[in-house]
């Protein structure tokens, strides 16, 4: 399925069937996206921002 396909097929969808979409597709993208912050948290990605802002709370 491409891209359009699924532009399309959201397209058709009724107005409970895409308020249904979207909840499952917030809770999909949300998972997806914590599991991303931890694996950057665990690799040390994001150690620079959280110095910046221990250093702010510093100031």
């Amino acid at each position: 399925m491409t891209i359009e396909d699924m532009g399309k097929a959201v397209a058709s969808l009724s107005q409970r069937e895409l308020g249904c979409f979207r909840e499952r597709f917030e809770k999909f993208d949300g998972a997806r996206f914590g599991a991303k912050i931890e694996r950057d948290a665990k690799a040390g990605k994001l150690n620079r921002h959280a110095d910046k802002t221990g250093r702010a709370r510093e100031l």
